[in-house]
């Protein structure tokens, strides 16, 4: 593996930017210092006036294979993320077949390492009845347990509560949940299709997934966690009042119970269905502006421990349907970065805080394995920035699969301009260095019995 020198940029890494050198070899970062010119190395980067983040963890994407692949498909989503400064990511159980035996499951890795540009993990998907598989599930090789509680996309929806308590009771992996009512949601349709028939506006989508879904669908999963002692994690959290049900006061590394906030939540509002439509159709909704700001404050204050995307493609035809026929999902791996970037060129979020968010929390709350920070010795995983170089989203340069964008035609203030994958240069200023693939992430985790 050629070895690669940075000079020159600003490192955001555990709470501090402070201007370093990197060497890279072998893979791991073999040295970080003030000036590591007498150094040589194969690849020379000249980072002046850049930032560099450790590569992004990304905790929830579904890149549609097996199964799915006219939507997407492990090199093209996992190309994508790569332009966009992830470096690795855990991808959902929702495929056909459905990742809920060892075998499927392992199926899904086996596809990784021969595609995968990045770095990945596969969720187990829990069903109402393979408990004793879930079981069997070797903590140390694979991310997590996924629970539908909302039926979306695949319908792995989780609705017996017997079930749902022997999983929280006798399963000791991460448990990540999709809260959403599925019940209050059935009402609020059949609600919505006396007024509306077969046309409902898609602006009716968050008074369908509504706040009190939400809200009563974490709550149980949270009463469930504190009962059996539980990891539990829950994801998209997509209303203000949830917010609250999660502790700020703890460290992470202490914290049993976590939440995830994802990029369209904190970007869109209720007020963008006008334009955007099915093109920001999500389970759960975006809601209201208020939600979002609390949303954010609850990042910044530790409520909610990490930012990711639940990137989620579908076609372009398909999102031209009308709303009941219209799935839920899109592209957002490779915005993500440069999304939040905008925040804190909006003074809502400090450099520091992304890399907290979307890197080292990440990395602390699976325990993964010498990932998530810039340190000696650890995966050379990393994303160089350039904070001022603006540039347009349109259909030309969107690298996902399905080939379209809720950010087309907004203009980022920075740019993603190289991309480190456990020590290989994957991305370079538009160009992919594919010759090496991504490596399958490892969890040293500290079950309790």
């Amino acid at each position: 593996m050629k070895s690669i020198l940075i000079t020159g940029a600003n490192i955001v890494n555990e709470g501090k930017i402070t201007p370093m050198d990197i060497l890279i070899q072998d893979g791991v970062f073999y040295n970080i210092g003030k000036d590591l010119s007498e150094f040589e190395a194969d690849i020379t980067i000249d980072a002046s006036g850049k930032y560099i983040f450790p590569g992004l963890i990304d905790d929830q994407v579904h890149f549609r294979e097996p199964g799915l692949t006219h939507k997407a498909d492990i090199y093209t989503e996992s190309k994508s993320a790569v332009a966009g400064g992830i470096t690795s990511y855990m991808e959902m159980p929702n495929t056909v077949p459905q990742a809920t035996t060892l075998e499927l499951l392992e199926d899904k890795y086996k596809i990784a390492a021969e595609k995968s540009l990045a770095n990945y993990s596969f969720f187990f998907g829990a069903t109402n009845d393979n408990i004793d598989e879930i079981l069997k599930v070797d903590p140390e090789n694979v991310c997590g347990i996924k629970v539908f509680q909302g039926s979306s996309t695949g319908n792995m929806l989780v609705d017996n509560q017997e079930s749902l308590r022997r999983i929280f009771a006798e399963c000791k992996l991460l448990i990540a949940t999709h809260s959403e009512n599925d019940n209050i949601i059935k009402e609020n349709l059949e609600k919505y299709k006396t007024e509306f028939g077969d046309d409902i506006p898609p602006s009716y989508h968050p008074k369908i997934r509504s706040e009190e879904a939400c809200y009563d669908a974490s709550k149980r999963v949270v009463d469930l966690a504190r009962q059996y002692g539980t990891k539990l994690h829950v994801l998209h959290i997509s209303t203000g009042r949830e917010v609250d049900l999660f502790d700020d006061r703890l460290p992470l590394e202490e914290k049993r119970i976590t939440a995830e906030a994802c990029i369209h939540h904190l970007w869109f509002s209720d007020e963008d269905y006008e334009e955007k439509g099915n093109f920001i159709k999500w389970n759960p909704a975006v809601k209201t502006a208020a939600d979002r700001e609390k949303i954010l404050a609850g990042v910044l204050k530790g409520n909610i421990d990490v930012i990711a995307t639940d990137h989620a493609p579908h076609t372009l035809e398909e999102k031209g349907e009308k709303y009941l026929k219209a799935p839920s999902g899109g592209p957002l791996a490779q915005h993500s970065l440069v999304a939040m970037l905008d925040l804190y060129h909006a003074g809502k979020i400090r450099l520091d805080q992304i890399a907290q968010k979307m890197c080292h929390n990440v990395a602390i709350l699976f325990e993964i394995e010498k990932r998530g920070y810039i340190r000696p010795g650890y995966h050379a995983d990393l994303v160089i920035v350039d904070l001022d170089d603006p540039w347009t989203v349109s259909r030309d340069n969107v690298l996902s699969k399905c080939g379209w964008s809720p950010f087309e035609g907004h203009t980022f203030k920075s740019k993603v301009t190289h991309t480190i994958v456990s020590g290989h240069l994957a991305y370079e200023n538009g160009t992919f260095h594919e010759e090496k693939k991504g490596e399958r992430l490892k969890f040293s985790r500290k079950i309790i019995d």
